[in-house]
């Protein structure tokens, strides 16, 4: 009797914390602040003195009809960020240097073809460290337009998606025979990574708390790369390069871990956008696409060559009839129908795909309800009926 007597009052807890959670009153979402390359750039790249290669402000880009122009996303359309602000009941958050961009729900500092470390095609893109003082100059702006604790309250409240580091390998070290003379990959890799870890650490001593991030995906597979792979006849994916996501990807979630144990209040939501983007690649039909492995936009083997717009070194393209049929957009970037699924997954997806937190969890300070929660729930709210 007395384990009968246990199960029902854990069942009534179980319909308890339902009721709790429907009766209290859902918090406003959070802002959101984004650093990273061009996975994420919204089109701060359209303001900086660059080369066409890091540009990607004209059509085809964006002809999918979201935005009436293209913006510089190097996407047919919406790219990631996008998404999870129209998730968490935000405005499209701006570039950075958008002409009197409004801060208040948030902004995008992101350059394509940044990276974390410095030289990573220096003198053309806007560096994470750089990215890292343009957040000084927003937070001195919300200082003076809403005054110093609302401006606290509202960095602290914050979360911060970080996507960069690809650049860092693909044209920061695999081409550069100097970087490889001075260091072996696994000494790269640990430089690049103990640089995000710095990046992050700054982040947090400037108030920030929740943090999401988009890890690399299988860089061997991208038809620019695929197309190098002197096994590219056979259709692979180029191994050796797509290790060095699988290196920078396995020390991010370590570091993370870390981090977590390390930092007081720190949360982040994290998952492992290798495998599921390569398991669409390798299986694009069963996700509904005709074709992962050739560019939508580009000309060449695969699609490989980074002619789309014929605004750069190659003037000649092709286009495909219907972007959402391919994975990839151009010879880097995906469609965004994938932008739009992953987004899905890093919003609500299950702990077996996205953790140890969600971003829903994050911009909404959802937390996982426990009996302390149910005793400590407040006056008024009916706890059995």
């Amino acid at each position: 009797m007395a384990g009968l007597n246990f199960l029902n009052m854990f069942a009534a807890l179980l319909v308890l914390s339902f009721r709790v959670a429907s009766s209290l009153p859902e918090k406003t979402s959070s802002a959101l602040f984004i650093f990273g390359d061009s996975t994420v750039d919204p089109g701060n790249n359209n303001h900086i003195n660059t080369v066409p290669d890091m540009r990607a402000d004209y059509k085809p880009y964006g002809q999918n009809g979201f935005f009436q122009e293209p913006t510089g996303r190097f996407s047919d359309g919406r790219v990631i960020v996008d998404f999870i602000a129209q998730y968490a009941k935000l405005p499209i958050i701006p570039p950075f240097l958008q002409p009197s961009a409004d801060y208040t729900s948030g902004v995008n500092f992101a350059s394509g073809g940044g990276g974390i470390l410095p030289h990573t095609n220096q003198g053309a893109v806007i560096d994470l460290q750089t990215q890292l003082k343009y957040f000084d100059e927003v937070i001195k702006s919300l200082t003076e337009k809403l005054g110093e604790a609302q401006a606290k309250e509202l960095i602290s409240n914050a979360v911060y998606f970080i996507s960069i580091g690809s650049n860092d390998y693909l044209g920061g070290y695999l081409i550069n025979p100097a970087m490889q003379e001075i260091y072996i990959p696994e000494e790269y890799v640990g430089m690049v990574i103990g640089n995000l870890t710095q990046a992050i650490q700054v982040l947090y001593g400037k108030g920030a708390r929740k943090f999401g991030f988009l890890s690399l995906c299988p860089l061997g597979c991208l038809p620019i790369v695929r197309a190098l792979n002197p096994k590219a006849s056979e259709g692979g994916c180029f191994e050796a390069v797509s290790g060095f996501a699988l290196a920078h990807n396995n020390a991010l979630k370590a570091v993370l871990t870390s981090l977590e144990h390390l930092l007081e209040g720190f949360k982040y939501c994290n998952s492992d956008f290798y495998s599921w983007l390569d398991d669409r690649i390798h299986n694009a039909s069963t996700y509904g696409f005709k074709d992962g492995d050739n560019a939508c936009c580009g000309s060449g083997p695969y699609g490989g060559v980074y002619s789309c717009g014929g605004k750069r070194s190659t003037a000649e393209f092709q286009l495909c009839e219907n972007a959402d049929d391919h994975v990839w957009w151009d010879s880097y970037h995906p469609c965004e129908r994938i932008h739009e699924q992953f987004a899905k997954v890093l919003w609500n997806g299950p702990a077996s795909s996205v953790g140890p937190y969600n971003l829903e969890n994050l911009f909404f300070d959802k937390e996982k309800l426990t009996i302390a929660d149910i005793v400590d729930a407040p006056q008024g709210v009916q706890l059995f009926q």
